[in-house]
């Protein structure tokens, strides 16, 4: 055994000399063609003799007659060759007995760690290995082919990896190549376990000649081609060029796809599958690029390699990228390395699509301009932009990716390439961008003076062809705005975001240092674009005709993001209002991603002075009137109009910018305030005919195309219009949107659509003597959409007035009241300011205020200011209310926004403050407290006009309805199972409108209590009538939260607070019978106990009077507390009995009687229900107030006694 050191050339002239098996031939063989074979010479055929002599002699598994035919045919064929009677010698020995020998030999060998000369299958060797085949029969051929065949198969086993080079006699000798070639063909068919095909491939690479016995191998049996190249790829070297036996490896899979060339990209995608022998996969791409020439197309090998290196797989495209750099370290770059030739046909390509006529002459602009009908300059043909493009790409992801240092004759050529100037095409416009960015990436290509005046040279001529292209190409993301933006990032320094822009335009992520770029910074701040230049050429280019997110590339919109970014336009004094005004105008969904930056930054060059120097350098803001331009369509409601001017995009960034220049211009005025600047805000009028929830409705229908802009507005309409994002509106909104709403639609008639505002106006005048018309028309006009009903808005609003006279049927104002609902979900401000209006109280002779939408910000509770009708009307206090949540709302954010719009009206002058250090913040506290107190006044006045609302006029009074009877009625119907008086009463009273009311406001009350807990606190700290107590603690859920503060209520000084804290305590414990209530009930009864010894005469009876009862309450709620409650009430009754000493009237009968009830509750139980006791049977006639404070003691224990004995 020898290792030989040889280069490539040596292994590829090793079998130089031999015939191979043609690509006819294996085809022949793999289809089983007996007439192609026929054809075959002499010579071809010899190579196949062992697979066709044991075709013909072995029994077939295919009895059919034309395998018959061609049986006949293949042994006629083979009757006139000569070296047939070898082969059928050789396949007439007991191959049975062969197996077990070389098994034998196997497990020797294994014994004898395989370095024993013994063999089993051949012994006593008296010659050399050829003389000894030459002598040998066809049994003792195959013994000796086999032996050396597993020497050498234990040998790559044992050899972990590292390749060997076998010198064989038998293998090598000319002259009997071809026996031996079919000993070896026999032997791995008949003995297919013994000696797999694989593994055989796998020795034959060790020995000389071995690619040519390999494909004669893989001839014979033409199946297994597949199979071979798998496991001798699997097998292989990461890296093939590195070593011989990836050399060798690679020639002889060359060998095999040059036999079968059909299969060979089939070979090469194993070769990337597995990340194995890079050369082989580029050789074979080479065969391929050579066989299958492509005059136009991009090539075979250009599409591979860019393949490898810009796909997605990031292990290939390091595997790949190794070979190149490993390539390239090698010193031997001769002719024969892939990598050499992979370089050299690149070139030839690049070569090949250069334009023809070229000077080499640098000719100056002016001269061209002088001559402009010669050009020296010949474009590219339209035909081969693509593949020059796709050039372009390879060689970047070669440098960038792989490490590819181009050579000066790739540098000149790629060079010349780059400058050439395409026709006027999309894939013209590409090119140019590509060769731009290949420009910045690696600008080592332009290395001399000539050079770089070239590159000078073509970038104006890009300048100047620019506006052609767009124009003629109809691309609007042309490389014009490219150049733009190269410019303003060299001018700003921002070196990184060209980088970014280098590497998303070529498509790949490569290495750019910020160093290499000072040339070019310096040609292009210097020469090409001075930023002045930059300014003014940015305002004139046109914006982008329906920009969205499916025009990619750069357009004039980054451009300009860039210089608003820099300032330069306030720098240069150039307005930019119209432009970003136009392109606003000019949008389409899917949204750019660009547009919400631009507005951003937009905002803070109007708001922030490009130096502190200059503070009147700002851009200006759009005027209200173009605003109003864009908004015209749907201000009138005449928002259904097929052919839009301005598409829902536009109308969406619009008020997106209006929304976030007011919250900047709020954010910014104490820096604005500093600088002495203040900036106009936009007018509440403006404001007052933007439809804003109809926008942000319609967006929301469009979140997927519009990307982040339906959320950047829900979070500006949560900051500075809350009344416009109440949770309810968007659960109603919801359903009007949903399935039924659809249904609906499906339902509408062509008679709803033509009912017209007028025919309702006529309707609702004739309503005090028919309901039937105006019950029709609003029946048909609930299946309408919101924004169909927006004409009918006002006739709905302004005829409300009529729906509060008697006899109105509740069916039409639950109707109105749905289409109200309906109508608020898209017109919210503009509805409300409409139904205040028309529900003021109508007063003869007095003109009736028309109140604005500021006058409802700055007063909500003139919402309650309406007619009292409303207060019983269910459906339209359910309206009213609605309204009145949402003032209340948008008073708070006008407050705020008002505070923070005056924050520095109120500070000191300078002059005032010498020697107040540290007071100069005083007044915009108190300012901030003054807000706080204002509005926790206004909410707090809103409830407890509402809780008078609940209250029963007295017209209900003398008809027997009143809260505290209500909630027993409910009481009653629930706890009495058998029907009678005392149930169909309240059930009547449960129906009745003050009821329904009730509801609505305890709904209310609970959600602003859950909003605020403090407006709870303070309600209850000003108290309000004890009637309504049952009613607020039962029907608002939110009550329990009183728990926390009446300890605090009841240690108030007013006698009054006290009592209103007992009273509301004792409902809450039997509301919430919580271990907190239980605590608390037990701090009253001692606070009670407390104040006994401390209150006068007047104040105890005025005290105890109304609290006795209370003490019922604690009891039913808390049995505990039952001792320490008998123990206050006899302590009432004896301080009682010692101020009524002195008079004449003896009370201590009722004293007794009271010791005589703590000790022997159960002997007055039968006494405590007897119907005359209760009635008044003792003497109650007194006006004392001890002796009646005694006589409500005696009451209250023996409730509580009742109480305790029926178990309640």
């Amino acid at each position: 055994m020898k290792v030989l050191g040889a280069g490539s050339t040596v292994i590829m002239t090793e079998c130089t000399s031999l015939q191979f098996v043609s690509p006819f031939a294996f085809e022949a063989m793999q289809k089983v063609d007996v007439v192609r074979l026929a054809s075959l010479s002499d010579p071809e055929l010899r190579l196949l003799l062992p697979c066709l002599v044991r075709m013909a002699l072995c029994a077939p598994a295919d009895q059919s007659q034309s395998w018959a035919q061609d049986k006949k045919l293949i042994l006629r064929l083979l009757s006139g060759v000569e070296a047939v009677n070898s082969i059928v010698a050789l396949l007439s020995v007991d191959f049975h007995a062969l197996e077990q020998d070389a098994s034998k030999e196997q497990q020797l060998r294994h014994k004898l760690g395989g370095g024993s000369g013994e063999s089993i299958l051949v012994s006593q060797l008296q010659h050399g290995l050829t003389l000894e085949f030459e002598h040998s029969d066809s049994p003792r051929r195959l013994r000796l082919v086999l032996s050396e065949l597993l020497a050498i198969m234990n040998k790559v086993s044992e050899s972990n990896g590292e390749f060997f080079f076998k010198s064989s006699e038998l293998f090598e000798s000319p002259v009997y190549l071809e026996e031996a070639a079919d000993v070896l063909c026999i032997l791995q068919a008949e003995l297919p376990s013994l000696l797999p095909i694989v593994d055989v491939a796998e020795a034959l690479l060790h020995v000389r000649n071995g690619a040519w016995f390999l494909c004669l191998l893989v001839a014979n049996v033409p199946d297994s081609f597949n199979e071979v190249c798998r496991g001798l790829i699997k097998n292989g070297e990461r890296q093939d060029e590195e070593s011989l036996g990836g050399r060798r490896r690679t020639d002889a899979l060359r060998f095999l796809c040059k036999m079968n060339p059909s299969q060979a990209l089939k070979v090469r995608g194993m070769v990337v599958e597995e990340c194995h022998l890079p050369g082989l996969g580029v050789a074979l791409t080479l065969d391929h690029t050579k066989n299958e020439a492509c005059e136009d197309g991009v090539s075979d090998l250009v599409c591979f390699v860019s393949g490898l290196l810009l796909g997605t797989n990031a292990k290939v495209r390091t595997w790949f990228g190794t070979f190149i750099r490993n390539g390239q370290q090698r010193k031997r770059e001769t002719s024969s390395s892939v990598l050499w030739q992979m370089r050299r046909q690149l070139l030839l390509e690049l070569m090949g699509i250069l334009p023809t006529v070229r000077s080499t002459r640098i000719v100056e602009e002016a001269d061209v301009e002088m001559e402009p009908n010669v050009s020296v300059y010949s474009g590219l043909k339209e035909e081969h932009v693509v593949k020059a493009s796709a050039l372009l790409r390879l060689y970047c992801a070669l440098m960038g990716i792989a490490g590819l240092k181009p050579t000066e004759e790739e540098a000149e050529q790629l060079l010349q390439l780059m400058t050439s100037r395409p026709p006027a095409t999309p894939a013209g416009v590409r090119f140019v961008s590509l060769s731009f960015c290949m420009l910045l990436a690696f600008s080592t290509l332009v290395s001399t003076p000539e050079q770089e005046q070239l590159m000078v040279v073509w970038l104006s001529w890009m300048i100047k062809e620019e506006a052609y292209f767009e124009s003629t190409s109809g691309v609007s993301a042309s490389f014009g705005e490219m150049l733009l933006l190269v410019a303003m990032y060299f001018h700003s320094n921002q070196l990184s975001a060209i980088i970014d822009l280098v590497c998303s335009t070529l498509g790949m992520k490569i290495v750019i240092k910020p160093s290499s770029l000072s040339r070019m910074k310096t040609i292009f701040t210097q020469e090409i674009f001075t930023e002045q230049v930059v300014t003014a050429h940015a305002v004139r280019v046109p914006v982008t005709s329906n920009l969205s997110a499916n025009i990619t590339g750069f357009l004039p919109i980054h451009c300009i993001y860039q210089l608003l970014r820099s300032r330069s336009f306030t720098k240069h004094k150039v307005s930019i209002k119209d432009w970003i005004y136009r392109q606003l105008c000019e949008t389409s969904t899917p949204l750019h991603p660009q547009l919400l930056p631009l507005i951003d930054v937009y905002i803070n060059s109007i708001l922030t002075p490009a130096s502190k120097s200059n503070p009147e350098a700002t851009n200006q803001p759009v005027t209200e009137q173009e605003i109003l331009n864009i908004f015209q369509e749907v201000i009138g409601g005449d928002n259904i109009r097929l052919n839009q001017r301005f598409s829902i995009t536009a109308q969406l960034l619009v008020l997106y910018y209006i929304l976030s220049y007011e919250e900047a211009l709020l954010a910014n005025t104490k820096t604005l305030a500093a600088m002495q600047r203040k900036p106009k805000s936009y007018s509440s009028s403006l404001m007052d005919q933007i439809p804003i929830k109809f926008l942000i409705r319609q967006a929301q229908g469009l979140q997927q195309e519009l990307g982040g802009l339906h959320s950047a507005l829900l979070r500006l309409l949560a900051t500075n219009y809350p009344h416009l994002c109440i949770v309810d509106d968007w659960i109603c909104e919801e359903e009007i949107t949903g399935t039924d709403a659809l249904l609906r639609r499906m339902l509408l008639t062509n008679n709803a659509k033509n009912h017209s505002p007028k025919q309702l106006q006529e309707a609702f005048s004739a309503v005090p003597v028919s309901h039937t018309q105006v019950m029709q028309i609003i029946e048909y006009l609930t299946l309408l959409s919101a924004s169909e009903l927006i004409p009918y808005a006002e006739v709905l609003t302004s005829n409300m007035n009529q729906l509060l006279n008697s006899g109105v049927p509740r069916r039409i104002l639950q109707t109105v009241n749905k289409l109200w609902m309906v109508l608020n979900t898209v017109m919210p401000r503009r509805l409300w300011v409409m139904t205040v209006n028309a529900l003021q109280p109508s007063i003869k002779f007095v003109r009736q205020q028309k109140y604005t939408q500021n006058d409802l910000m700055i007063d909500p509770l003139i919402v309650l200011r309406c007619d009292q009708r409303v207060h019983r009307c269910p459906p339209l206090m359910d309206i009213t209310l609605h309204m009145l949540n949402g003032y209340l709302l948008a008073s708070k954010a006008y407050l705020s926004a008002h505070l923070k719009e005056t924050a520095e009206q109120d500070r000191p002058s300078q002059n005032n403050t010498i020697g107040l250090v540290g007071q100069t913040d005083a007044p915009e506290v108190t300012r901030e407290e003054l807000k706080n107190a204002l509005l926790a006044a206004q909410d707090s006045a809103a409830v407890q006009i509402l809780l008078e609302i609940c209250l029963p006029t007295e017209e209900e009074k003398a008809k027997g309805v009143n809260p505290d009877g209500l909630l027993r009625n409910v009481q009653s119907v629930i706890t009495t199972s058998t029907p009678n008086k005392e149930m169909e009463e309240g059930e009547d009273n449960l129906l009745c409108n003050l009821r329904e009311v009730q509801c609505l406001i305890c709904c209310l009350l609970h959600q602003m209590y859950i909003a605020d807990p403090n407006i709870a606190k303070l309600v209850h700290f000003q108290g309000y009538p004890c009637e309504l107590l049952p009613l607020t603690v039962a029907g608002i859920p939110s009550m329990h939260i009183c728990l926390d503060f009446i300890p605090e209520l009841i240690a108030q000084p007013e006698l009054e607070k006290q009592i209103f804290a007992i009273q509301l305590l004792s409902h809450l414990c039997i509301q919430y019978a919580l271990p907190k209530s239980l605590s608390v009930a037990r701090l009253a009864v001692n606070v009670m106990g407390t104040l006994l010894t401390v209150l006068t005469q007047a104040k105890r009876y005025a005290f105890f009077m109304p609290t006795l009862p209370s003490l019922v309450s604690f009891c039913r709620a808390f049995p505990p507390l039952y001792e320490d409650i008998m123990s206050l009430l006899i302590q009432i009754g004896q301080v009682c009995a010692s101020d009524v000493a002195t008079q004449t009237r003896d009370i201590d009968p009722i004293i007794t009687r009271l010791q005589q009830i703590k000790e022997k509750p159960s002997g007055w139980s039968r006494i405590c229900k007897d119907p005359s006791y209760k009635n008044g049977s003792r003497d109650t006639g007194s006006m004392d107030p001890d002796v009646q404070l005694c006589h409500c003691i005696e009451s209250t224990i023996i409730e509580i006694i009742n109480m305790s004995v029926s178990g309640i």
